[in-house]
């Protein structure tokens, strides 16, 4: 991405009004995966606006039906051509790397087909190149951005699970190390409400593949449809919660239109392709955190974020750093997401642990917070009322018992 180009890209997500989400769409596939995660940001931009840029998640540009037949004439297995009966002209759905269309094996099983829509691999890693050459100048002028929030290692979360998309063999193993890991947990830590799609794996390659038609509706659809109760939202927290927290392995790009809640309520993880490893170095002091903000142990939760310092701030920089995280949470309890959300005090904490307690926030540390932006986003669109904190304690107490956190 050229400096001129993302000079206007920042125009256009920052302005006030709507982004020209297609020009947007034309810069290309790094332009995308950023605009998704700025609508994920009411803390920097307006509900509004967010709600706009989430457009991004699920009304990305199709590819034309000839381009379509193409991919799969020069691509597909021949074991694909033998095994398909019909292919819908029209696609289900596009993403900004995949496009996927509704199918049938002529053994009458219903599948979708998933084709990763062009070339993108190329244009993708030239924008990421030149995007961390002028980012690099950016840091030399403002070094503590390599901290607080770290604009370097998104762009490289973002260049790594989205390399990953491009290679469909990913998606069918990382559906499999969800599974695995989900029946390992079985005896201590069940999640029953968890469903992954099946793979067809022999007449599946790295540029179609071939997966269980799921019947339901995305979260996205839920919320376009101002339907989704709030134990739902608790349930997902939970499953993703105990992955996150308790394994250190999860997907990592759980948006709302990569779940699908199917006809007998249970959530369905989609594009399995970016999956995330958190250290326990990381995960553990953010769960603490957010387990000691639940019981209103303040001064617990910010002892716990001093721990992702490399050494332990002096004496004098931990008053400080513990005076400004009191005035950020003063009155927390009190206000639910509507009033103050999730992702905009974990901002404020990240620049005032930094900036305060030399903690790091780096590579590690953003999927883990990306996941709970997603959720924070979701609670702010459909339960505003909410103390969301206070919700999730329950299920940081179950992650404790049954997982052995803490």
């Amino acid at each position: 991405m050229r400096l001129v180009t993302f000079v206007r890209f920042m125009r256009q997500i920052l302005r006030e009004g709507p982004a020209d989400l297609d020009w947007i769409q034309r810069q290309g596939l790094l332009a995308v995966k950023l605009t998704q995660i700025f609508a994920l940001r009411p803390d920097l931009l307006s509900i509004e606006k967010c709600r706009q840029l989430q457009k991004m998640y699920r009304d990305a540009a199709t590819i034309p039906l000839a381009d379509f037949q193409e991919i799969i004439e020069k691509k597909a297995n021949p074991s694909f051509h033998e095994a398909i009966d019909t292919i819908e002209e029209e696609p289900m759905a596009a993403a900004s790397v995949g496009q996927v269309h509704r199918a049938k094996l002529k053994t009458g099983e219903e599948v979708v087909v998933k084709v990763i829509k062009s070339d993108h691999e190329k244009r993708f890693k030239k924008d990421v190149s030149r995007l961390m050459r002028w980012m690099k100048l950016v840091l030399v002028l403002s070094p503590k951005l390599r901290r607080v929030g770290n604009p370097l290692a998104l762009i490289r979360h973002v260049e790594d699970y989205t390399t990953r998309e491009l290679d469909l063999r990913n998606e069918i193993h990382g559906g499999s190390e969800l599974k695995r890991i989900k029946d390992e947990l079985q005896a201590k830590f069940p999640l029953p409400r968890l469903r992954l799609p099946k793979y067809y794996t022999d007449i599946s390659n790295e540029h179609v593949l071939v997966s269980e038609l799921i019947v339901g509706k995305t979260l996205e659809e839920h919320i376009s449809d101002q339907d989704i109760p709030w134990d739902y939202l608790i349930e997902l927290f939970r499953i993703q919660g105990a992955y996150m927290f308790g394994v250190g392995t999860f997907h990592g790009d759980l948006h709302p239109g990569n779940c699908i809640i199917d006809a007998d309520g249970n959530f369905v993880f989609i594009d399995n392709g970016a999956i995330c490893e958190a250290p326990r170095s990381t995960s553990l002091p953010l769960f603490r955190f957010f387990d000691h903000l639940s019981d209103d142990r303040l001064e617990d939760a910010f002892e716990a974020l001093i721990a992702l310092a490399g050494d332990r701030p002096t004496d004098p920089k931990v008053s400080i750093f513990k005076k400004e995280m009191s005035k950020i949470y003063d009155g927390f309890g009190e206000k639910s997401v509507g009033e103050q959300s999730l992702t905009e005090l974990m901002m404020k904490t990240v620049r005032a642990a930094v900036e305060h307690a030399g903690a790091d926030f780096g590579e590690e540390a953003f999927p883990i917070i990306r996941s709970l932006m997603y959720m924070d986003g979701l609670v702010i669109r459909t339960h505003p009322g909410v103390k969301l904190i206070e919700e999730m304690g329950p299920s940081l107490t179950e992650f404790k018992e049954g997982l052995g956190i803490g």
